[in-house]
């Protein structure tokens, strides 16, 4: 082969190479971006079937996200969020928060709350925060 030869092969090597790289980063953003958050639809009207219970699913959601910062001992921005009186009456601001609605979104420094989790918490709302 001469020189011309050899370049050609290196031209035709290089850009396969490029065009493998490219292809296997844009498929690797595309799934980092589908697998951020759950795809649940906003503009679906909240129906709330099934009663949400605080005990068994509101106070674990807070405790095991919220109250590692928001506890009597450690209020973060002045918020304890241990036990039903504290969580009902926040639950708005809470939900603000958890939606990024004229509040931070939180929890701070973790992932963000699936939508699933936070139409859960918008449920256990609706149906009036009943201590149940």
């Amino acid at each position: 082969m001469d020189n011309l030869e050899w370049v050609f092969v290196l031209a035709v090597n290089f850009n396969f190479y490029r065009m493998k790289q490219f292809l296997i980063y844009g498929l690797c953003i595309s799934f980092l971006c589908a697998c951020a958050k759950d795809k649940v639809n906003d503009n679906v009207v909240l129906e709330c079937f099934d009663e949400v219970s605080f005990s068994q699913e509101i106070e674990p959601l807070m405790n095991q996200s919220c109250v590692g910062c928001h506890s009597s001992a450690s209020q973060s921005g002045g918020y304890n969020f241990e036990g039903y009186v504290n969580i009902a009456n926040q639950a708005n601001q809470i939900l603000g928060a958890m939606q990024a609605d004229g509040f931070q979104l939180m929890p701070i420094g973790g992932p963000p709350l699936s939508d699933s989790l936070i139409k859960h918490f918008q449920c256990w709302i609706e149906q009036g925060t009943l201590d149940n």
